[in-house]
């Protein structure tokens, strides 16, 4: 399994969850879209896909419950002619996280929250304190995302 972390503390809860729920491919995001782990993925576009439908379904499921419900939906659950993935919110006692996961037909959705609960409980223990998380976005983060788009449009 191809297992990538940007924070330490973040390798031993998603290498076990992976594990256990048997998931093909995810990723562990701060809302800002910022990737603190991934696995599954051969090539970084497709990671930057799934952050983007991560964060886009995160806050537009979470818009609407709070319309329906007054309080925001904490997952989604697509199921697939082969894949299913499943999108969840992971609380923290700072900024909640996204995990996107995928998976096919040798897991099921009940054994990955089975095992989410599992994840979540470790995460909460892990996390740094809110104080001592850094800052989402780099202090470069404009002039990066522009010379990334001119390179992957052609234009650098």
């Amino acid at each position: 399994m191809r297992l990538t972390v940007a924070a330490s503390w973040v390798e031993g809860p998603l290498r076990q969850l992976v594990a256990d729920a048997r998931l093909e491919l995810g990723v562990l995001l701060h809302p800002s879209g910022q990737v603190l782990g991934q696995f599954g993925f051969a090539r970084s576009v497709d990671v930057m896909t799934a952050c983007a439908l991560a964060a886009a379904t995160h806050a537009s499921s979470a818009e609407l419950g709070r319309m329906l419900e007054g309080q925001p939906f904490t997952g989604v659950h697509y199921v697939g002619a082969t894949r299913q993935f499943w999108r969840a919110t992971v609380p923290t006692t700072s900024t909640p996280l996204i995990l996107f996961a995928v998976f096919d037909e040798e897991s099921s959705l009940g054994l990955v929250q089975l095992f989410f609960r599992q994840f979540c409980e470790a995460v909460a223990a892990l996390a740094p304190a809110a104080d001592a998380e850094p800052a989402a976005l780099a202090e470069n983060f404009e002039s990066e995302l522009n010379r990334n788009l001119a390179v992957m449009f052609g234009r650098a």
